[in-house]
């Protein structure tokens, strides 16, 4: 059987939420030319930090790490936002890797 997507798995019971986001968003968008799937997490983790998303966050910032970005980068890039998108913003992500680097060197 075949592994779920992380949207199946996680929002199941709303097939054509999960569909547009399989589809469109990952084998879509992601899969553009103009950015290589490092610079996209780069994006996608800065605007989810910046808006406090925590709930989508830990996924994209373990993404993030797959895609070749550094614990340090995605530090340096947090402390960034920081100045421009507020101190808590900035906490909850930091706290957040913080949470996947340690599990992740487990």
């Amino acid at each position: 059987m075949a592994k779920q997507s992380a949207p199946r798995e996680l929002v199941g019971i709303a097939p054509k939420l999960v569909e547009v986001t399989d589809e469109v968003l990952f084998a879509d968008v992601w899969e553009r030319p103009g950015l290589s799937p490092r610079d996209r997490s780069l994006v996608t983790v800065s605007v989810l930090a910046a808006l406090y998303r925590g709930e989508q966050l830990p996924y994209h910032l373990g993404v993030a790490l797959d895609n070749g970005l550094t614990v340090e980068e995605l530090s340096e890039a947090i402390t960034q936002l920081a100045f421009y998108a507020g101190w808590p913003n900035a906490m909850t992500a930091i706290t957040l890797l913080k949470k996947i680097a340690d599990e992740r060197s487990a």
